[in-house]
């Protein structure tokens, strides 16, 4: 890959909770300089990853963090938001958000990013990569960064909803999920964008 000249960081990008019918859809960005990207180890794509792993690389990237080693952001919407603007917008306005977050000028990040993602056009050095999370270790950091954080918060709104088992299934369309919609209804938190036969 050809960096350009400006360019300092390096920056990855992922989303996680674009499909699920409860709770909102999250963006990480996680961030190294051009020297530690290039020696960065491999590391799976955070679907691969036992929550016991995914759990010890966060206390990794939260110890980097704190040494300055590397930056993480990370922005969510919610999902009264999704049933507003969509699915498609609401994943780039989270895009936008958590790259603000960084406080790094465009000019000197690469921007890394999984699937169809696409960082905003005043970032003009990005790239993005299918299957990008089992593929580039950057977005694969960005995208346990999400999950983490996003699977956390579902876990505390079970304790809320406790008949639903967000806590298992975070929000996916499982048959679990689908009997307690079936038997109990819906809650404020799931998408009735997603749900127009149910809502």
């Amino acid at each position: 890959m050809l960096i350009p000249k400006s360019v300092k960081y390096v920056v990855g990008v992922d989303e996680v909770g674009r499909g699920p019918l409860a709770g909102p859809v999250t963006v990480a960005a996680v961030c190294v300089s051009l020297k530690v990207w290039q020696k960065l180890p491999r590391v799976r794509d955070s679907k691969q990853l036992s929550l016991m792993n995914r759990q010890k690389w966060k206390r990794e990237l939260l110890t980097q963090k704190n040494k300055g080693k590397l930056w993480c952001a990370r922005a969510s919407i919610s999902n009264t938001k999704i049933d507003e603007i969509g699915i498609v917008r609401a994943v780039r306005r989270a895009i936008a958000l958590t790259l603000t977050k960084l406080d790094l000028p465009p000019r000197e990040c690469l921007v890394l990013l999984d699937g169809s993602l696409y960082a905003p056009a005043n970032y003009p050095h990005q790239k993005t990569i299918i299957r990008g999370d089992a593929s580039e270790t950057i977005i694969a950091l960005a995208s346990i960064w999400a999950k983490v954080h996003r699977d956390a918060y579902l876990a505390h709104l079970a304790k809320t909803y406790p008949q639903y088992g967000f806590e298992v299934h975070k929000g996916y369309g499982t048959a679990l999920h689908y009997q307690a919609l079936r038997r109990l209804g819906l809650t404020p938190i799931h998408r009735r964008s997603f749900l127009k036969k149910l809502a």
